[in-house]
């Protein structure tokens, strides 16, 4: 696995250079901010179509592949805003690039949830999120600094480009296919096996067991299905996540510039999220393994759903740092936890189908946030930060509500036994 954190993060920083300067970047080349939503959305919008498409395929062949291939072309998406700017082109060159990470994102993380013990895959998915802020950590301050050295923005996206290349370099290079008993758990049952409750196994599963044995637990007692309460759970969750970071993604470097601050300070607040998340990602993962994943959930979204509440109170731009650090705080206590909800949830051999549509969950709520924050924001630029928080707020009251319980069994099931003995 080391391999693939090691390609997040060099990928993370290319985007953690980028993210600071595409807003305003676009909106200098003559995309008002009421339709600078839209731009934003083409992204999701296309990894909204192709997630689940691209993470079915990823449970039916290797991975690896797949995953070299869509950081090639988002490589080559990211760099071509600095030849085509206009803003119909800003909008086929930001869907072209999300389509490519649709083909990389479901893959990787089915890879990470196939190669790793179930009752270690919160502390998989806690390194996996501080390889990405790691990233996000170093990106605005090599993009800073190199805008600075070379003379202008132009910088940033040949530098995000090329930081996407290395990436897949490097997933070539170095990252293999599971091998022995995790290797089964890519293996797909057949169009035409029917498939049973987990008391009562059909006949691939029997087969499994009798040939490997039940190295695998979840076998006997996770879900048979993608129709289950614990995937439904998930997908509403990251689905009122998602819609903040999408709020965020359109108006915060806007919001920051119109308090005052300038470029470094604005590129300083997307590291001063990353941080918290770096250091504080492995250890919650580490928790939820040993505790499950219900608490954290909850918690980490009324972090972030607090911040979110107080930003547009702030007169001065340094005071958004504190709240910042609280809200990536929230963010690395609740991102393991989801990701370890959504192992739980996922039938052997349809990991990264299961990725998908969580992902493409996730990226509706981008999408519908990012078209409507422009409007929102172009009344007021405070409006847009309490109706992330409310929606936040509101989608974990339905996602507990609807799949609470199959969490806290979820939990109790993949506690490693140590833990379960205290």
């Amino acid at each position: 696995m080391l391999p693939l954190f090691v390609a997040e993060f060099i990928v993370w920083i290319g985007f953690g250079a980028l993210l600071p300067i595409m807003p305003l970047y676009f909106t200098q080349h003559g995309v008002p901010i009421e339709s600078l939503g839209i731009v934003i959305a083409a992204w999701p919008a296309a990894r909204l179509i192709g997630e689940p498409i691209f993470g079915w395929i990823a449970d039916r062949t290797a991975r690896v592949p797949l995953m070299v291939g869509g950081l090639i072309v988002t490589a080559i998406a990211l760099g071509l805003p600095l030849i085509f700017n206009a803003p119909l082109e800003f909008v086929a060159l930001r869907a072209l690039a999300g389509l490519a990470t649709s083909v990389y994102d479901p893959a990787a993380r089915g890879f990470l949830t196939d190669a790793t013990p179930r009752d270690r895959r919160g502390e998989a998915f806690g390194l996996f999120g501080a390889a990405q802020m790691a990233g996000l950590l170093l990106g605005p301050a090599i993009g800073g600094i190199g805008s600075a050295v070379f003379g202008g923005v132009a910088f940033v996206f040949a530098f995000g480009a090329f930081a996407t290349f290395v990436s897949a370099a490097a997933v070539a290079w170095r990252v293999r296919e599971p091998q022995g008993e995790y290797a089964r758990r890519h293996v797909a049952p057949a169009y035409d096996v029917t498939e049973f409750p987990s008391e009562s196994p059909g006949v691939y599963g029997r087969a499994a067991d009798d040939a490997y044995g039940d190295a695998d637990e979840s076998v006997a007692t996770g879900p048979t299905t993608l129709l289950n309460r614990l995937l439904l759970a998930g997908v509403i969750l990251n689905l009122g996540g998602y819609f903040a970071g999408g709020i965020y993604e359109v108006i915060w470097s806007l919001f920051l510039q119109s308090k005052g601050a300038g470029l470094d300070l604005i590129g300083l607040t997307f590291a001063m999220f990353a941080l918290p998340v770096l250091v504080l990602s492995p250890i919650a993962g580490r928790l939820v393994d040993r505790r499950g994943p219900f608490v954290f959930v909850a918690l980490g979204s009324l972090m972030t759903a607090t911040a979110s509440f107080i930003y547009p109170f702030l007169t001065d731009p340094i005071q958004v740092i504190p709240f910042i650090i609280i809200e990536g705080s929230g963010f690395a206590v609740s991102s393991p936890a989801l990701y370890s909800i959504v192992a739980a949830a996922s039938p052997r051999g349809k990991s990264s189908t299961a990725q998908g549509i969580f992902g493409a969950s996730g990226t509706l709520g981008t999408i519908v946030a990012s078209i409507g924050a422009g409007y929102v924001a172009a009344i007021d630029l405070r409006y847009p930060f309490w109706v992330a928080g409310s929606v936040m707020l509101s989608f974990l009251v339905i996602g507990l509500l609807v799949g609470g319980s199959a969490i806290r069994a979820a939990g109790s099931r993949l506690r490693p036994a140590d833990a379960l003995a205290t």
